[in-house]
């Protein structure tokens, strides 16, 4: 048979074919006086373990040896085994995590740890405060790492009654724009410290952002909000840390 007609036959492609040539799986065949190889039952009979032991993992490299040793192929499919256990319990993992963001709704692209720190829905958030909160939480979550989330996600929820007190100071604060009163500006950074100072504390044992996570927050924040917003947020933040007014 030709070729193609043994590709045909066993299921794969005829490029597949040349390439198991290539590497040593498939014994190629002479080719006749027209230039053409001639496969037979043989050759068939071959690439049909080699496309079935491909389906269950083997991997080409492991071919040559497993193909002509009963034992290698045994000890090769407790490996297999042990992979596919451990590909199993990732897929697992994966639908828990899947489950978790449809029911805290939860976007897609935000880990489910951080659910509890989004604006509540319900809330009415101007489009460009939403997006930078988003932006921020996915930014926060990868800087924690999952371990880190979890940790001061659990912290984050004793705090949730002095957050939610603050939400006006939170409206006051989108509202900010280049024409608004220093006055104002000023007031609205007192009135921050004081609100955050009780929610510092409770989330003081918490593992800090390290110089360059802290760097890429402020880095975020200076892309995304408005001057004044961007502003307010540093004299917040060295207050909060006790390093004084800038």
């Amino acid at each position: 048979m030709l070729s193609s007609e043994l590709a045909a036959l066993a299921g794969v492609t005829v490029r597949t074919l040349r390439h198991y040539h290539q590497i040593g799986l498939l014994p190629e065949p002479p080719r006749s006086a027209g230039g053409y190889r001639r496969y037979d039952v043989g050759h068939l009979v071959r690439l049909l373990r080699i496309t079935r032991m491909a389906a269950l993992g083997v991997p080409l490299s492991a071919l040559p040896e497993v193909l002509d040793d009963p034992a290698a192929a045994e000890a090769l499919l407790d490996e297999l085994d042990r992979q596919a256990a451990a590909e199993v319990e990732r897929l697992l993992a994966r639908r828990a995590g899947i489950a978790a963001l449809r029911r805290s709704g939860t976007p897609p692209d935000l880990a489910p740890e951080m659910s509890s720190w989004r604006t509540a829905p319900e809330t009415e958030m101007p489009e460009d405060m939403a997006r930078y909160e988003h932006h921020l939480l996915v930014l926060i979550g990868h800087l924690l790492g999952e371990g880190g989330a979890q940790e001061f996600a659990a912290l984050f929820d004793g705090a949730q009654e002095a957050l939610a007190a603050a939400a006006p100071l939170t409206t006051r604060f989108y509202d900010l724009g280049p024409h608004t009163p220093e006055q104002e500006v000023e007031a609205l950074v007192d009135a921050l410290v004081s609100h955050l100072e009780p929610v510092v504390a409770h989330l003081a044992d918490a593992a800090p952002l390290d110089e360059r996570g802290a760097a890429l927050m402020d880095q975020l924040n200076e892309q995304t909000l408005r001057p004044v917003q961007h502003r307010v947020i540093r004299r917040v933040q060295q207050r909060l840390v006790g390093t004084g007014d800038a």
